[in-house]
């Protein structure tokens, strides 16, 4: 049974059609990376699966929880808002621009949510989360508020963020678009270490070496819709789609710059 799965998803912002008729499934362990141009409706498609944006059409599940069913004509149904909430405690999601609480210090941005939320024990949620801070590279930085950190520290307390919560999936929609090029580096060995741990994530990104080295499998959107998916490798060397052959060729020609936007 896939950890994820959506089927015949679209959205539209009044007349504007963003997602259309989007299926895709992600099984445990496996890294999934979504590429595509500007406007493609990638991360239209991670606020729908993770109940920010609501589906117009389609259904969508979490492992045997069925949080959106349709009606006869497609219609997306969304479940009780209990099990909502028992498939919200499914996934993590780390945004771009970190959204971490200002006015709270890095240990209880990370532990505020299992405590108040899973309603777990503060002592065993601290523990771990000191633990999650050595594997971000943070440890000593318990007690630091987020105007204290760089760029790429805020986004590793994010991460560490959702890991704290023990999701079943992970979601990250562009983790470095905010970050300068030297901070890069140190969000994507993150990511690549919970690749190698086989985490199940997707990956909302425009570093598409990064997509090719880590992800088990690329999807490639363009103008709403999956126009080419499959092995990472072989996607990125040898796409089959013209519409994938442009947009990779255009992002190695050398007008553009080093880090496609």
């Amino acid at each position: 049974m896939p950890v994820f799965q959506i089927a015949h998803l679209s959205k539209s912002f009044k007349d504007l059609q963003v997602l259309k008729d989007i299926s895709m499934e992600v099984c445990q362990g496996e890294v999934v990376a979504i590429i595509g141009p500007s406007g493609s409706g990638k991360s239209t498609l991670l606020r729908c699966a993770t109940f920010l944006e609501t589906m117009d059409r389609g259904t969508l599940s979490y492992g045997n929880i069925a949080a959106v069913t349709c009606d006869e004509q497609g219609n997306s149904i969304y479940a009780s808002p209990e099990i909502l909430k028992k498939a919200r405690g499914q996934f993590g999601l780390v945004f771009q621009n970190f959204n971490l609480f200002p006015h709270y210090s890095v240990l209880k941005n990370i532990t505020d949510a299992p405590v108040s939320v899973q309603k777990r024990k503060e002592k065993e949620v601290r523990e771990e989360a000191k633990i999650l801070l050595r594997k971000m590279g943070l440890s000593g930085r318990e007690n630091a508020y987020p105007f204290q950190l760089s760029g790429g520290q805020q986004q590793r307390v994010s991460i560490a963020r959702a890991l704290a919560m023990k999701p079943d999936i992970l979601f990250f929609d562009e983790p470095t678009s905010a970050l300068d090029p030297e901070l890069t580096g140190e969000i994507l060995k993150v990511i690549r270490d919970l690749a190698a741990e086989h985490m199940t994530m997707v990956i909302v990104t425009h570093e598409i070496d990064f997509a090719r080295k880590v992800a088990d499998r690329i999807i490639f959107m363009a103008d709403g819709l999956i126009v080419e998916e499959g092995d990472a490798e072989t996607l990125v060397s040898h796409p089959r789609n013209e519409r994938t052959k442009a947009f990779l060729a255009n992002l190695h020609s050398p007008d553009e710059t080093a880090v496609p936007r």
